[in-house]
């Protein structure tokens, strides 16, 4: 079988994943998490959001390593306004991410992706995709592992 074709391979190294977990879903939850992140000055590099079977929110996002404690303590700010369980920091993550021309016309392409990690053994910690690009994070200690994986997975130019 024929490898799928892609524009490349991404990384952006050694960042802290940040989830705020089991929020009640309503409007105005993003905005206040993001809100606070942006209101103590940390950039945020990855967002993915999800509701699970009990109508709870998870967003997960990844910031700089040196931004990890002052995302902990802006995010308890607003930990109890937005009825969170739990803010959780993982350290020492990294997004592995696939890049190419509209990834949309081209099936399999993510199943592909995954399989592939999973076959190396990496765990993926969490995922978020666009028209052009699949990203995951992962931990740092697997990314040179996933970027060899993928390496020879796809076909690269």
């Amino acid at each position: 079988m024929s490898k799928l074709k892609i524009g490349g391979i991404m990384q952006n190294v050694h960042l802290a994943k940040v989830g705020v977990m089991s929020v009640p879903d309503r409007p105005g939850i993003a905005g206040a998490i993001l809100g606070a992140l942006g209101q103590a000055g940390i950039n945020v590099q990855f967002i993915v959001q999800c509701i699970d079977l009990r109508n709870q929110t998870q967003i997960v996002c990844c910031v700089g390593p040196e931004d990890a404690q002052r995302a902990q303590e802006a995010l308890n700010r607003v930990k109890n306004d937005i009825g969170a369980q739990e803010i959780v920091i993982t350290p020492d993550v990294s997004i592995v991410s696939i890049f190419g021309p509209d990834f949309r016309e081209i099936p399999g392409i993510a199943g592909t992706m995954f399989s592939a990690l999973a076959e190396a053994g990496i765990n993926i910690l969490a995922i978020s995709t666009s028209i052009s690009t699949i990203s995951c994070v992962i931990a740092s200690a697997h990314l040179d592992d996933a970027v060899n994986t993928l390496s020879q997975v796809f076909d690269l130019p």
